[in-house]
């Protein structure tokens, strides 16, 4: 079975008409994007997009064997003009099942959006799964009739990671599973940052006009097993590492600052962080991360962050008494240090750890404050030493340093 790409971009295409934003502004040429739609063997078209008779012209293929035509989601603006010879387009119950004259099979799965999701498998008995534009799976659960596994999925990676989580949760999607995204749009900038962005959630994207053949290995993005994001106050650092798990089921979240009883503005942080995260993750606080990032067939982890991690590992050995520092306090913070970093390089579940970028700024005017960035320094040194990525964020965004 082989799926042409007439187009990968959002309804309203990338760039945007009259769009003055910068990803807009950038995304020309090879960058820019028609809206999605896929022809599938020449025979069935997933979602009549204005121009598609020439954009599969301009790939060397007709679209007068489609035999059906089946839309995913509404169409806003004026309706599109079908060409001549292509069927009326139509959508299918959801639920339904739709058999083609070609030996193809389609079901209409449902979305928890208007919209409608298809599974189509192929004569030979390849399965895709072709997901509308900010829409996950509806009422999909483990062992339903809907779980099945898929060679080929697309879906709106950046607009809806979740549905991908929803995915990989029930067995959708396995680690062969070719992810690709469409409808893509201006949340992301192209090039270079779309292609990270994609494969820490082990998915592609692909030029308009490209021609995938279902069942046939990619090389699908191996998302790192361990990643260190690091970055300054308010640079973007959390939403960076969150964003990394955001298309994993069952992420389990570490929170290293405790609640702070009585603290109203760290409350608000942590509110703030608790409602940014999605609704399947689980939260624990804790400081004992050794025992976490040791356990086997876990889900991921992520901690956030290290650098109130060793506020704790400091407090506890007495480092900011110079007696108690100078008389086994050094030598016992060393022996922690190097044991979360053997921890973080045993580890065998996806891990992502956050923590902070201090030593370029202004130098501390305290003894403490100084022994604090220099640990950091060296703590932080450690960890990204053991991690197969490590990320530094800047002004929210992202310079990949190693990976």
């Amino acid at each position: 079975m082989e799926v042409t790409l007439l187009g990968t971009g959002a309804p309203a295409g990338l760039p945007r008409p009259d769009c003055p934003c910068a990803v807009c502004a950038i995304s020309l040429g090879a960058h820019a994007r028609a809206a999605t739609a896929l022809l599938v063997d020449g025979a069935l078209l997933l979602d009549l997009t204005p121009g598609a008779a020439f954009a599969a012209a301009r790939v060397g293929h007709s679209l007068g064997g489609v035999r059906q035509v089946l839309l995913s989601h509404p169409h806003d603006g004026p309706p599109v003009e079908v060409p001549a010879g292509v069927p009326q387009p139509g959508r299918v119950p959801d639920g339904r099942e739709l058999a083609l004259l070609t030996g193809h099979r389609v079901r209409a799965v449902a979305m928890d959006a208007p919209g409608t999701g298809y599974a189509v498998t192929g004569p030979a008995g390849q399965r895709l799964l072709y997901l509308p534009p900010g829409g996950a799976p509806a009422g999909l659960e483990e062992g339903s009739a809907y779980a099945e596994r898929y060679d080929l999925v697309f879906t709106d990676v950046v607009g809806r990671p979740d549905a991908l989580a929803k995915l990989r949760a029930v067995g959708s999607v396995g680690p062969t599973t070719d992810v690709v995204a469409v409808h893509l749009d201006h949340d992301v900038p192209p090039g270079a940052e779309l292609t990270r962005r994609l494969a820490a959630a082990g998915a592609r994207a692909v030029p308009d006009g490209s021609t995938l053949v279902v069942g046939v290995y990619e090389d699908v993005p191996d998302v790192p097993r361990r990643t260190l994001v690091l970055g300054g106050a308010r640079s973007g650092k959390s939403v960076e590492a969150e964003r990394r798990l955001e298309s994993f089921p069952d992420v389990l979240y570490v929170a290293t600052g405790g609640s702070r009883g009585g603290d109203t503005e760290w409350a608000a942080r942590v509110a703030a962080h608790r409602e940014r995260r999605p609704g399947s993750w689980r939260t624990a606080e804790t400081c004992d991360l050794v025992p976490l990032l040791a356990e086997e067939g876990a889900p991921p982890l992520l901690i956030d962050c290290l650098s109130l991690w060793l506020t704790d590992a400091m407090d506890s050995v007495g480092a900011w008494d110079d007696a108690e520092w100078a008389d086994g306090g050094e030598r016992a913070l060393r022996g922690r240090v190097a044991e979360l970093a053997g921890a973080v390089r045993g580890a065998r579940r996806t891990v992502v750890l956050v923590s902070n970028e201090v030593g370029s700024g202004i130098v501390p005017a305290t003894a403490s404050g100084r022994r604090y960035r220099d640990e950091l320094g060296r703590l932080n040194a450690a960890v990204a030493g053991e991690c197969e990525e490590v990320v530094l964020v800047v002004a929210g965004q992202a310079v990949v340093l190693r990976g």
